[in-house]
């Protein structure tokens, strides 16, 4: 069974609800719930600096981000290839790598959007277009994972609903605001042979403390049966390399 632990967490540059700053509160939240791979948002942080460094070697994870600094990124105990950074505009970004598990590929795609009604359309609009999900290179499952910025029914929703599959998630599905968590903005969809096993958002007192959102952690089954051949891999012969 390829099952992979994965956590989306906006961590707002480590402050927390009562405003202090403090990375080893966000550190001590992850290692709770010892996800496999982390997908993070909103990580600058003006009074610490770059924290992530700091946050992949206290967890004995690698560090996978784009070299402009942007505020996505992931962290991660499996390899990750083809990290690849897109700007969807008006302060909204998407994250892209491949993980492999067990001989099974999955993409993901960590994802901070904008609240505003008409750029968070937007955003969604590119999210599914054909630089990103609509893209032939994208043939295998697909994890969307992250902040989508929404309080109840947002902008570009039907979209993503047409799409994607909504991943399963507890039943109180709050995770923001920490201290009093009423919307579910942070979340996982699925698309292609993927199973989302569990979901379970962190309602812990550090958690509530640690950052303005909680994390969710989805537990996922890559259910695809086909075998991802790496390109060397391929015998020689009158074949193509597909795309992905």
């Amino acid at each position: 069974m390829n099952t992979v632990r994965i956590m989306t967490y906006n961590i707002q540059g480590c402050r927390g609800s009562d405003g202090q700053v403090n990375p080893d509160r966000v550190l001590s939240v992850i290692a709770d719930s010892a996800p496999d791979v982390i997908a993070l948002q909103d990580t600058g942080s003006p009074a610490l600096g770059d924290v992530l460094p700091y946050l992949a070697e206290r967890l004995g994870m690698t560090l996978h981000r784009d070299p402009s600094g942007s505020e996505v990124a992931f962290l991660s105990d499996f390899p990750l290839k083809g990290v690849q950074l897109t700007d969807l505009g008006n302060c909204g970004y998407c994250l892209r790598a491949d993980l492999d598990s067990g001989g099974k590929r999955m993409h993901l795609l960590n994802v901070a959007l904008n609240p505003l009604p008409r750029f968070r359309c937007q955003q969604v609009s590119r999210l599914l277009g054909p630089e990103l999900l609509g893209h032939p290179s994208m043939v295998c499952p697909v994890l969307v994972i992250g902040d989508f910025s929404d309080c109840l029914w947002g902008s570009g929703n039907l979209g993503l609903a047409a799409a994607l599959r909504r991943g399963r998630r507890p039943l109180w599905r709050g995770t923001y605001p920490a201290q009093f968590p009423l919307f579910g903005r942070d979340r996982g969809y699925t698309r292609g042979a993927l199973r989302i096993l569990d979901g379970k958002i962190d309602y812990s007192r550090l958690a509530r403390q640690a950052a303005g959102h909680l994390p969710l952690t989805l537990t996922v089954q890559i259910t695809d049966s086909r075998p991802s051949l790496h390109l060397r891999q391929v015998p020689r012969g009158r074949m193509e390399a597909a795309p992905g």
